[in-house]
């Protein structure tokens, strides 16, 4: 920080899959599963957030989750792993010298806001607050490297949603931002599905599937052509690929076979799964979700609706700010397919440019250890002494969530 009487600043992107967590000062944050886990080999124990690293065999994982569909529902849950995060054993922060900044979801429940705001002023007794969209921290980063940029199309594909928010010279444009009903918790579902339909039953083993589809899944660029190649026979098929499971006593994490090596035998006690046209299929649900019976547009669609939206002269701008972060960007390919989809979409006259975010997970935690730099940022605040004479209201116009 600038200097020692500046309070301490944590960072808090709490998403629905994934905490990123830390104080300003660090270059990068921790992540760690917003969740609770209980394992079938240790039942007594439940794993909280990054204590899953500790479980020696995490088939057949349980989940207990504070979001539900987006939206933070169980309260106990996020405190009790706020609590482990903030405690001694992981950032062992002092409340009451530190400046939060905690993302929520677009449009989140007044009801959630209020809540949030007491949580941290009245239990975890905060020096200051600012509650504010995970986007807006991204956006802020976007811009500070790009000054010259008046506008941003933000599109962040997480766990739970995918949001496209345009926004125009710092501003989102609540009227124009779209929600496709598609994130990563839909993608490992349907990865389950597929895999126990085919081959194994894997419905209990979301830990597992999960890691399958993050090494194994990537985004076509032409799915109608590698889905004839998964039809064609040995030799013409390069998209079928074996799956190592983890055995979790040699193997800890599975693991990709190369083609060469993908014979569809396993070796000594392996256990494998053969993965063919599901490692295109499963991301593709994000470009239509159609094929899942989610009746919405897909992601490439929205973008080119959701500029639509915008008024005609800041599209140009917005078609060439095309900026994608959260976890989904991770797959291969998917930055290259978003170009061409809006492309062929999109007037010729229309220059594109897509940015997908290095480390896109982490890109929000980033934005907001940089918006913590800046010089407004103890006017976006809410002080504990302004919570003590205004309570809720004070945030209600500070916070623009």
């Amino acid at each position: 920080n600038n200097n020692n009487n500046m309070a301490n600043v944590f960072i808090l992107d709490n998403g629905a899959y994934s905490i990123k967590g830390g104080f300003s000062n660090q270059n990068e944050p921790r992540i760690m599963p917003n969740a609770i886990m209980k394992a079938k080999s240790e039942r007594r124990r439940p794993f909280i957030a990054d204590q899953v690293e500790d479980c020696r065999d995490a088939s057949g994982l349980f989940y207990i989750l504070p979001f539900q569909k987006g939206y933070l529902v169980n309260w106990d849950i996020q405190k009790t792993i706020w609590d482990y995060m903030f405690g001694k054993d992981v950032f062992n922060v002092n409340h009451s010298n530190t400046t939060m900044i905690i993302t929520e979801p677009y449009f989140n429940f007044t009801s959630t806001q209020e809540a949030l705001s007491e949580i941290f002023f009245e239990e975890y007794d905060v020096d200051a607050l600012l509650r504010i969209n995970a986007g807006d921290l991204s956006v802020h980063k976007y811009h500070r490297d790009r000054p010259r940029e008046l506008c941003c199309l933000l599109v962040e594909s997480g766990f739970s949603f995918t949001h496209i928010v345009p926004y125009i010279q710092g501003k989102k444009q609540k009227d124009a931002i779209l929600r496709v009903d598609v994130g990563g918790k839909v993608l490992t579902n349907h990865l389950k599905e597929i895999i126990s339909y085919r081959q194994l039953n894997v419905m209990d083993e979301t830990y597992v599937i999960n890691q399958v589809k993050e090494d194994a899944c990537y985004v076509s660029q032409d799915f109608n052509a590698d889905m004839a190649i998964a039809r064609g026979n040995k030799q013409e098929n390069t998209i079928l690929r074996d799956y190592v499971l983890p055995d979790f006593t040699t193997i800890k994490r599975g693991y990709v076979r190369s083609l060469e090596e993908s014979t569809g035998k396993a070796t000594g006690s392996e256990q494998i799964v053969r993965l063919n046209n599901e490692r295109v299929s499963v991301p593709e649900l994000l470009f239509y979700p159609s094929d899942v019976g989610i009746q919405e547009m897909g992601i490439t669609e929205a973008i080119v609706h959701s500029i639509n939206k915008c008024p005609e002269e800041t599209r140009p701008h917005l078609y060439r700010n095309i900026l994608l972060t959260g976890g989904n960007c991770n797959f291969p390919g998917f930055k290259d397919r978003v170009y061409k989809d809006v492309r062929s979409m999109s007037p010729d006259e229309y220059d594109i440019n897509v940015t997908i975010a290095k480390n896109p997970t982490t890109y929000a935690w980033r934005g907001g250890a940089a918006i913590s730099r800046s010089a407004h940022f103890p006017e976006m605040l809410v002080t504990k002494r302004e919570w003590e004479e205004d309570g809720f209201t004070i945030c209600q116009e500070r916070f623009n969530v």
